[in-house]
């Protein structure tokens, strides 16, 4: 009989638990960044986020009462391997051995994702993702974490959108580590995470376990007719899309020839092997597409950004386009044909400056319009056979948004940072509605 397909919502462990000190838990990456000053839009900080690592029960019971059949969370690398290697913190594991066990017990499953930007910073003093020790050190925190939670927990991501943590962190600087390094040195990131999810997927899928790496997709287009656009698209597409897809669907680097680069200098024998293959699933984190016009002149980049217009944004600025949802589906069934993996939507929502009113409610009216379109995009995707067995929503709590600190609330939640109170907001309902209905459907899902 086939499994359910997975209604769920997603979150992360840095952006909701809090508790950056306590129980033995070490400082990330994202520690150290988020207390530079000017890293985070007002200094805001992340000391408490959501505080989750003390309220998750009752987040338990807003994932109950929001009738998701999966969840996908983050484990926290500091927390349960302190130092990045070496001794396990058993402390730092019982948190999640108790989060595991409440969402078993409602009939959650699961979903946990080993590396959501949070490397121990101890790993990153070591030389970080520019350093290969760190891909062997993440299978051995994986295994660790597997050997404790592996017998109720049957699917896990390994890496959540490697390109954004690479580009962001290791190239521009504006997310945590804030390094910005050369092509070539960003290519060694690239590829010491790519090593660290085969390495880890070697692990786990020896422990009878299924494995997935979730990618952050974005359908690109040229701005006009152009060769020079169509050129500069494609130099994009093999950045944010293939780069850390190609190799583990084919086995090989996509061509990369426009950034200067005739291969990756930190490839060794044997690793393309490893990480060939090693994906059970594919995560898809969607938001928009990209709109791609040819550089100006001097640019160190093969590609500039175009805006996309005439379709409604986010608060975060993001043209809302459901429909890139259904084309990126299909396209990645054509680029990769019978090599391609059942899909899952692992994150998909919009920002919008929900506020609390009079009688205490939070409406929301046009996340509710973004998540409908969305879900039908899929639907059209998946009745043209593309293979999708899961969609979580980004985010069940308004949580803290990276380098915009609070400022951009995502979460189908509203939280009170100043008082951690939760309310759900009218998408809150519209998602448990819609659950209800394909639950309860007689195909189960449709």
């Amino acid at each position: 009989m086939p499994s359910p397909f997975l209604w769920g919502v997603a979150s992360s462990a840095f952006q909701v638990e809090g508790a950056l000190a306590e129980d033995g838990r070490a400082p990330s990456v994202w520690d150290v960044f988020s207390a530079r000053p000017g890293a985070v839009r007002d200094g805001h900080s992340p000391a408490t986020a959501c505080d989750h690592y003390h309220r998750w029960a009752e987040d338990v019971d807003l994932l109950d009462r929001l009738g998701v059949n999966a969840y996908r969370f983050s484990v926290s690398w500091p927390r349960v391997v302190p130092q990045g290697r070496g001794a396990v913190n058993k402390a730092g594991l019982d948190f999640y051995d108790r989060l595991v066990d409440a969402l078993a017990e409602r009939g959650i499953e699961p979903v946990p994702t080993l590396f959501h930007w949070d490397l121990p910073q101890a790993l990153e003093e070591a030389g970080g993702w520019s350093a290969r020790g760190t891909a062997q050190a993440f299978a051995d925190y994986a295994a660790a974490v597997a050997d404790r939670l592996g017998d109720r927990v049957r699917r896990w991501i390994t890496l959540n959108e490697p390109v954004v943590h690479m580009a962001y962190g290791h190239a521009f600087g504006v997310h945590a580590p804030g390094r910005a390094l050369d092509v070539p040195d960003v290519l060694t990131v690239a590829h010491h995470q790519l090593l660290a999810h085969g390495l880890a997927a070697g692990a786990l899928r020896s422990r009878g376990l299924e494995v997935l790496l979730t990618n952050n997709y974005s359908p690109v287009g040229p701005a006009t007719g152009s060769e020079a656009d169509a050129a500069a698209a494609r130099a994009y597409d093999a950045l944010h899309n293939r780069l850390f897809t190609d190799p583990v669907l084919t086995g090989a680097y996509p061509d990369l020839g426009a950034f200067g680069a005739d291969g990756i200098d930190a490839v060794r024998e044997g690793d393309l092997a490893t990480i060939a293959g090693s994906a059970d699933g594919l995560g898809v984190n969607y938001y928009n597409p990209t709109l791609i016009a040819a550089p100006p002149h001097g640019s160190a980049l093969p590609f500039d950004f175009a805006e996309i217009t005439g379709v409604p944004t986010t608060a975060f600025g993001w043209p809302v386009v459901p429909d890139g949802l259904e084309r990126l589906l299909l396209l990645l069934g054509d680029r990769y044909g019978d090599a391609l993996v059942p899909m899952y939507v692992t994150e998909n929502g919009c920002s919008q400056p929900d506020e609390v009113d009079a009688g205490g409610g939070v409406a929301d009216p046009e996340r509710i319009a973004y998540l409908a379109g969305h879900v039908q995009a899929m639907d059209r995707a998946r009745e043209r056979g593309a293979d999708v067995r899961g969609y979580f929503v980004w985010t069940l709590t308004d949580n803290f948004e990276w380098a915009e600190g609070y400022h951009q609330r995502f979460g189908l939640v509203h939280v009170d940072h100043a008082t951690q109170r939760r309310r759900p907001k009218d998408s809150f309902d519209w998602y448990r509605s819609l659950i209800a209905r394909r639950s309860g459907s007689a195909e189960g899902d449709r």
